[in-house]
C-alpha cells in the first residue's frame, strides 16, 4: 500500500462512492464462468485454470486494497471514498509497474502472489496510531482469510475426485493468497508489514523509513531471487499451508496447469 498526504473534503457521499464497479462485477462473473469450466472439463482445461486464477487474484487484489480503504475510511479518512477506494474497481488501485507488470511476472515465473496496488492515506486524518497500524495490517490479513476460505474443501476432507482441474486451480490460487500474505506481513519499509510498524517509530527511525519505503518492496523482491532467502520464505508459506491444510502436491498440479503456454 502506499501513503499520501491530500486534504479532507468531508461532505455527503454518493452511492455510487460504496458501489461495485462494473469490472469487479465482470471478474466476478469470469470467476464463476471459468470456474464452472473447470468444473466440467469443458474446453482445454489449461486455459480454464489460467482464467480461472487470473480472475480469482485479481479479485483478491481488489479485496486487499480494499480492506486497507475500508478501515482508513472508518479510521477517519473521508476522502478515501471520493478517491473511489471503495468501489473495488482494480483500475483505481493501479501503479503501471507495481500492480500489473510485477505481480503477473511473479505469479508466471515464480508462482508468488504480489499485491502491488496503491491506496493513498491522508494519515492526518487517522484518528490514533493503533488504526494508522490497522489500515496496514488489514490487506494481507485479507489474504489470509481469503487463503484459509479457499482451503475449507480440502480441510473438510471434500472429495475432489472427478473435478480435479477445479480443485487443483483452487488449491494454486489459496497458494498465491498464502505467499502475498507472508510476503506483505514481512517488516520492511514500504511493505504493509513495515508501514504496520511506521506509526509506533521515533521521528528520527521515521525519517530513515521513509528514505528506503519507495524501494522497499522491489528491495524485497530482490532479496527472493537469493537462494538461502527464498528457501525461508517458501518454508514458512509451506509450514502454514500444512496448518490450514493446503494440500501442496494440487497446487503444484494448479501452477503447472495455470501455465497453460508452457506445454
Amino acid at each position: 500500500m502506499s501513503y499520501g498526504r491530500y486534504g479532507s473534503s468531508v461532505g455527503r457521499l454518493p452511492r455510487e462512492a460504496f458501489r461495485p464497479s462494473a469490472i469487479f462485477i465482470g471478474l466476478l462473473a469470469l470467476l464463476a464462468v471459468s470456474g464452472w469450466m473447470a468444473w466440467a472439463d469443458y474446453g482445454d482445461a489449461r486455459f480454464n485454470v489460467f482464467l480461472f486464477v487470473a480472475a480469482g487474484w485479481t479479485i483478491s487484489l481488489c479485496l486487499h486494497e480494499y480492506s486497507h480503504a475500508l478501515v482508513a475510511f472508518k479510521g477517519g479518512d473521508d476522502d478515501i471514498a471520493h478517491r473511489g477506494y471503495l468501489t473495488l474497481n482494480p483500475l483505481k488501485y493501479s501503479h503501471p509497474l507495481l500492480s500489473i507488470v510485477l505481480p503477473l511476472v511473479f505469479v508466471l515465473i515464480g508462482g508468488i502472489g504480489l499485491p502491488g496496488g496503491a491506496v493513498w492515506v491522508n494519515h492526518g486524518a487517522i484518528r490514533s496510531r493503533f488504526v494508522d497500524s490497522l489500515i496496514s495490517f488489514a490487506g494481507p490479513a485479507m489474504n489470509l482469510v481469503l487463503a484459509i476460505l479457499l482451503v475449507l474443501p480440502f480441510t473438510f476432507g471434500l472429495d475432489t475426485g472427478g473435478h480435479e482441474t477445479f480443485f487443483a486451480g483452487l488449491a494454486f490460487l489459496a497458494f498465491l493468497q498464502l505467499t502475498a500474505s507472508v510476503l506483505n506481513f514481512v517488516p520492511m519499509p514500504g511493505v504493509d508489514g513495515g508501514n504496520l510498524l511506521y506509526p509506533w517509530l521515533s521521528p528520527q527511525w521515521q525519517r530513515g523509513f521513509n528514505h528506503v519505503a519507495p524501494w522497499g518492496m522491489l528491495i524485497l523482491i530482490a532479496l527472493l531471487w537469493s537462494p538461502r532467502i527464498n528457501s525461508w520464505f517458501f518454508s514458512v508459506v509451506y509450514w502454514i499451508g500444512d496448518l490450514i491444510g493446503l494440500p501442496s502436491y494440487q497446487a503444484a498440479v494448479g501452477y503447472e496447469l495455470f501455465r497453460f503456454w508452457d506445454r
